[in-house]
């Protein structure tokens, strides 16, 4: 078997958990490849100096004959480990060491106990959609065009709003006046989407939300679409660029340069516990009905 390690940072207080990982892993003579950036920081501290792993460094370098990806951080990390997933299929294990979790549903302090169980596929793949966006931007190789939390456009160096027009399958839906729109999938429906309005939605639905960020219309409100609609935008501001984020990514684009979103053509698969089930995520991580008075 062959798997993959990914993670963006590493403190100490981790050592002990990737210590009895790297055990477990090579005691069962798995073979496992480090991301190359991630080999470096883990290879800094005294404990693994010695790694004598092999490492790689681009999404082709991860064969569909990898069996799974495990992601040492929180959210974020499993948001950019999918830019070397992408359409692979690998199976993701996200090994919670950060705060939230929301993704990375398998705590650090258990997860070594269900080693057997996580390779021996006893869990649930729980596929996730994502957002496909098309732009001439997108020449550039070095911006993913996909996300699966959420694609955001916002105002940049202006303290105007800007004004978003928006076409649903080419027809002419309205002008979102405000900082910025987002269009968020039903996993990024509990992130930048909640915070600004949005519902939530469970992963299981097929939809995608668009969510005005702070709209200076007192109709203008959270809007849930089909994943199978296609969403054109064409932005008006007062300067020459405005900010466009996929997920953890940000770069900047002209006003001119115009945007098609639609569902992408592949899922990403997050492996999960069956207790941990979105309803119950809802309430431990986000203190859905926490309310003292219940």
């Amino acid at each position: 078997m062959k798997i993959a390690l990914y993670g963006q940072k590493f403190g100490k207080k981790n050592i002990p958990y990737m210590n009895q990982f790297i055990g477990y892993v090579s005691s069962h003579s798995i073979e496992i490849y480090i991301e190359k950036s991630f080999f470096n920081i883990l290879s800094s501290f005294e404990e693994f100096k010695n790694l004598n792993f092999p490492v790689f460094s681009h999404h082709k370098e991860l064969t569909k004959d990898f069996s799974l990806m495990f992601t040492f951080g929180g959210d974020g990390t499993i948001l950019s480990a999918i830019t070397f997933i992408r359409d692979s299929g690998i199976p993701i294990v996200g090994v919670n060491t950060g705060k939230l979790g929301f993704l990375a549903t398998f705590n650090k302090d258990v997860f070594i106990k269900k080693m057997d169980q996580i390779f021996n596929k006893k869990f649930h793949l729980i596929p996730r959609s994502l957002l496909w966006l098309e732009t001439s931007i997108m020449n550039d190789d070095q911006f993913f065009n996909f996300a699966l939390n959420e694609i955001v456009i916002l105002r940049k160096e202006t303290v105007s709003m800007i004004t978003i027009d928006a076409y649903i399958d080419n027809e002419f839906l309205t002008s979102y006046w405000a900082d910025g729109l987002i269009i968020s999938t039903p996993t990024g429906s509990t992130g930048y989407s909640l915070s600004c309005g949005g519902p939530i939605i469970t992963p299981g639905n097929k939809n995608f939300v668009l969510t005005p960020i702070s709209p200076h219309n007192l109709f203008s409100r959270p809007l849930i679409i089909s994943d199978h609609q296609k969403v054109h935008l064409k932005i008006h501001s007062r300067v020459k660029y405005y900010s466009l984020s996929m997920d953890t990514r940000l770069t900047s684009l002209k006003k001119d340069n115009e945007l098609y979103i639609k569902k992408a053509p592949f899922y990403i698969y997050l492996l999960q516990e069956e207790k941990h089930t979105y309803y119950k995520t809802l309430r431990e991580k986000l203190l859905w009905g926490m309310d003292q008075r219940n």
